[in-house]
This record gives structure tokens, C-alpha cells and sequence, in this order.
């Protein structure tokens, strides 16, 4: 996998509509593992499923991995997070 630099990265959370699937499913990792910010799963799956979204297929898979995880109700969290990100974006 490519590296990412971290400004951009963190530039993706604030919300270019242009943000890759790259871009994308590298905050799934870093919210997934605790990798510079805490672990959120909730976080992880919404940025997974918006890389997913994006043509970032390896995302599906991360995406199933921790949903199984999670409850029903942080699952719902996430989409409907994922949802309103790309309402505002």
C-alpha cells in the first residue's frame, strides 16, 4: 500500500468531496488500529464503507472484519455517519 502523507489524510476527515478511496480507507486504518488517534470502530466502518463507496475494494473486506465486532446499533452509527458525510460533502 502506498504512503500517505499525513496532512493529507487529515485534510480527507475535514471533507473534500475529492478525497480518494486511498485517502479514505487509510483513516479506516488509522481509526481501526489506534494508529495516531484513538481506536474507533465506529470512525474505522464509516471510513471503510466511504472508501468502499470510492473504489477501494480491500475496504470491504476491513469493513466486514470489524462489524463483526460491533454491535447492531454502532453499525447504524457508522452508516448513518458515512451517510451524513457525504450529504455534506
Amino acid at each position: 500500500m502506498a504512503r500517505y502523507e499525513l496532512a493529507e489524510v487529515e485534510a480527507a476527515s475535514l471533507g473534500p468531496a475529492y478525497a480518494s478511496g486511498d485517502v479514505l480507507f487509510e483513516l479506516g486504518i488509522k481509526y481501526s488500529t489506534g494508529r495516531s488517534v484513538p481506536a474507533d470502530l465506529v470512525s474505522a466502518h464509516k471510513w471503510f464503507n466511504l472508501a468502499a463507496m470510492r473504489g477501494k475494494s480491500g475496504a470491504i473486506g476491513y469493513r466486514r472484519e470489524i462489524a463483526a465486532e460491533m454491535s447492531e446499533a454502532e453499525i447504524a452509527v457508522a452508516q448513518r455517519a458515512a451517510r451524513d458525510w457525504l450529504a455534506r460533502h
